[in-house]
């Protein structure tokens, strides 16, 4: 079976109006997903030694990733202060704790470069590494999270050295479809942006696939991008087929965005 790495951020939301916290971060989320799904997956980065991180080591153990390559720094997680309003997520102060220091050693690299996929995010801080990770197994599958933000620089950075670039995006429009056919100009295999209600597409070589979304009653939209990455990620890795890894993201997402947590068989932290 083939196997994931991600390598990136951790971090805690807490929600100052409903006193309740949940432990994620963009890879932590997509991880989790992943591993749900049956796909060995790999954690690589860093958790503080306060309360938090030990939770957060935990919770990466009890929900089956690999956490060997977890380092443990002193200080604090990383905390964003939210609140949920009508079932919108209002982002408040953001800490970075002891994220504004990770780092990622040569050890780290050529561990990930073991795996068949490595994953990370924008926030991630794992973007410098991921060139040596390319050289150290230039056969190995680069997936990267861009979110929202076309407009950075790291689009062009990384589009020769990512595989599989995520992006989210407001509508489905030629302005889209003409960026992510830009991606593969530039050295990405799959280029994908969601959308939301509005589904998703795929542009792969010369051909342009497209999905919609899984109807559910919706509480919390927090980890819809990551819970669908998860799914498009391992429906690809098995088939290949990127009409079914949409759908397979579509479905993923549903499930993830009908409950609080980014995703399942998260024991709710009061």
């Amino acid at each position: 079976m083939k196997k994931v790495a991600v390598i990136g951020d951790n971090c805690v939301d807490y929600y100052s109006n409903l006193n309740r916290y949940y432990l994620t971060g963009n890879v932590v989320d997509t991880g989790i997903n992943l591993a749900h799904l049956g796909v060995p997956t790999s954690i690589i980065t860093t958790v503080a030694d306060d309360e938090y991180g030990k939770d957060m080591l935990q919770c990466f153990k009890d929900q089956g990733l690999d956490t060997s390559h977890v380092q443990v720094a002193h200080g604090d997680t990383a905390i964003t202060y939210m609140q949920l309003i009508d079932g919108e997520r209002i982002h408040g102060d953001y800490l970075e704790g002891v994220l504004e220091n990770i780092v990622f050693q040569q050890e780290d690299v050529n561990f990930a470069a073991a795996h068949d996929l490595v994953h990370s995010a924008f926030w991630g801080k794992a973007d410098g590494v991921l060139a040596d990770i390319k050289r150290a197994n230039p056969g190995v599958l680069i997936s990267f999270d861009f979110a929202d933000r076309l407009e950075s620089d790291l689009v062009k950075q990384l589009s020769h050295i990512v595989d599989i670039g995520f992006f989210s995006y407001h509508e489905k429009d030629e302005k889209i479809i003409a960026f992510l056919q830009d991606r593969l100009k530039d050295g990405m295999k799959i280029a994908i942006a969601t959308f939301g209600e509005n589904g998703s597409i795929a542009v792969c070589k010369n051909e342009v696939y497209q999905a919609g979304i899984v109807k559910v009653e919706v509480v919390n939209t927090v980890g819809a991008g990551d819970s669908f990455i998860a799914g498009f990620l391992a429906e690809y890795l098995t088939s290949e087929n990127i009409q079914s890894s949409l759908q397979k993201g579509a479905e993923v997402a549903a499930k993830i965005i009908s409950i609080f947590e980014p995703w399942e068989n998260q024991t709710n932290i009061e």
